[in-house]
């Protein structure tokens, strides 16, 4: 068995565990497309969410930027810190709060976002390429509303605990 097939399905007990079983699989296979291109740039896997981040949001403070990645703030502040010193974002003071920094792309940044995006169009065209655009739309759609239905759940939870 290759490392690329999937494990033998074992029959689920419920249609939850099924959407979990099929959501771990999507996690997995996104991990392995953002190695690949990330590979193909010669860059770490772990900024590529950051930068993307960024091309697609714009400027943004840190905790924002974990927020949105759904990580720790330490865990974002190193990937960051990767970008920083690589010379692809840059910290400025926030106008609106002088004592907050805001992360945005350099001009070389920029760059490296076209480039992600270019590869993963790339791949995406390669791997769906019997997909109508219906067909893309529609799972897009579907994939979506499972994130917010989770995301909900899970604000939930944490308002529950008292734990923002």
């Amino acid at each position: 068995m290759s490392i690329h097939e999937p494990l033998a399905p074992v029959a689920p007990s419920s249609p939850a565990e099924t959407l979990y079983s099929a959501l771990e699989e999507l996690g997995r296979a996104q991990r392995e497309a953002s190695a690949l291109i990330a590979r193909r740039l010669d860059w770490p896997r772990a900024g590529v969410g950051v930068l993307r981040l960024l091309a697609v949001c714009g400027p943004a403070q840190l905790t924002d930027v974990a927020a949105k990645l759904r990580v720790d703030p330490s865990v974002a502040s190193r990937q960051v810190g990767q970008l920083v010193d690589a010379g692809y974002v840059r910290r400025t003071v926030d106008a609106d709060d002088r004592r907050a920094r805001v992360l945005e792309l350099t001009d070389e940044g920029h760059d490296l976002a076209d480039q992600l995006t270019a590869q993963f169009a790339r791949l995406f065209q390669e791997t769906f390429v019997g997909w109508t655009d219906e067909d893309l739309l529609d799972t897009s759609d579907r994939i979506r509303r499972v994130a917010a239905a989770i995301s909900t759940t899970r604000t939930l939870s944490h308002e529950e605990e008292g734990t923002h």
